[in-house]
């Protein structure tokens, strides 16, 4: 009966964790960021907000465990990368166009991933901070592993244009967001603008690979 009682106590801790979590999203999707208070985070999981404490040590480390949770490219960390196992003979070309795509639709699809993106552009946050120093180290693995002994000389200007890719692809998913789908004539809030900007994805990797 004990050992049940223990499983059940984890289990009830983890589903609390989970509700103040998901308060989190909620609130950052729906209010912003700036209506992240600790008695409306509780309110809204429907737990004791001593448990914040109890379980994360504060809200602030609450959020920072919220914020790891939802970041894209903080989420493909180096053992995800082995894990992947990817091809290695073609420079990383099939990866580098599997993750843009990938994360292009994920930020779409994701509300809370696009709140984040505009709060590190308006207010300096140490977990916020810790985020870019990650999204950094993943993406030197990714670039040592693959990508720089293949354009050698010209690896500085590829990893401009994939700063380009990357930076272009969060922009455009939120503009589409907050200000209205068109942009350059194409509808990116439609199946046939994405696919656009999919296919363009796709040739500036292609003519990267085969030009630099």
């Amino acid at each position: 009966m004990e050992r049940k009682s223990v499983a059940g106590t984890i289990r009830n801790r983890e589903r609390s964790k989970e509700k103040f979590l998901d308060a989190v999203g909620k609130i950052l999707r729906t209010k912003g960021y700036t209506a992240l208070k600790i008695n409306d985070i509780a309110a809204t999981a429907g737990v004791d907000k001593k448990m914040i404490y109890t379980y994360f040590g504060g809200i602030n480390d609450l959020i920072d465990e919220y914020i790891r949770s939802q970041d894209y490219w903080s989420k493909m960390t180096i053992d995800e990368v082995r894990k992947i196992k990817p091809r290695l003979d073609d420079g990383g070309k099939a990866f580098m166009e599997e993750m843009l795509l990938t994360q292009y639709d994920y930020v779409y699809k994701n509300k809370e991933a696009q709140k984040l993106l505009l709060w590190r552009l308006s207010e300096p946050r140490k977990a916020l901070r810790k985020l870019t120093d990650t999204q950094e180290e993943n993406g030197e693995y990714i670039f040592n592993l693959m990508i720089d002994s293949y354009f050698e000389d010209r690896c500085e200007d590829f990893r401009a244009i994939l700063a380009i890719m990357v930076s272009g692809l969060y922009y455009l998913n939120m503009y589409a967001e907050i200000n209205g789908s068109v942009f350059c004539g194409i509808d990116v809030n439609t199946l046939k603008g994405r696919d656009k900007i999919k296919g363009a994805v796709s040739f500036l990797l292609k003519q990267s690979y085969d030009n630099l």
